[in-house]
């Protein structure tokens, strides 16, 4: 069992940088793939990035934030941040981590390739 909670989310202008940090429970959090999702009003749940936990912690990212956010993890306090630069209006959602454990898939952009979510944090993004 894997409990998650995000901190970090709040208002910030266009072009303005925010951090979100995941805190996870559980020992074998290190054996977690961990992920960030995200959904804006009146849209689907969308896969924005994932840290491997092998692999030497190889990340992914969605097209559309590649290059301006960034997933890290740190084993030593169970938790996984999402840097997150160059922020436009349309990265206004709330955001949620979570974590996927023994999936063969690489990319892990489905939510149903993952098992525990946290209850997510509001990004609001104002142009």
């Amino acid at each position: 069992q894997v409990q998650l909670s995000e901190s970090g989310g709040g208002l910030v202008q266009a072009g303005g940088s925010l951090r979100l940090s995941c805190a996870a429970s559980g020992r074998t959090f290190s054996t977690y793939d961990m992920g960030w999702f995200r959904q804006a009003p009146g849209k689907e749940r969308e896969f924005v990035a994932v840290i491997k936990w092998n692999n030497f912690g190889r990340t992914y990212y969605a097209d559309s934030v590649n290059g301006r956010f960034t997933i890290s993890r740190d084993n030593t306090k169970n938790t996984v941040d999402l840097q997150m630069n160059s922020l436009k209006p349309e990265d206004t959602a709330v955001y949620y981590c979570a974590a996927s454990y023994g999936r063969r898939s690489e990319r892990l952009v489905n939510e149903y390739d993952y098992d525990y979510w946290g209850q997510g944090a509001q990004v609001t993004v104002s142009s």
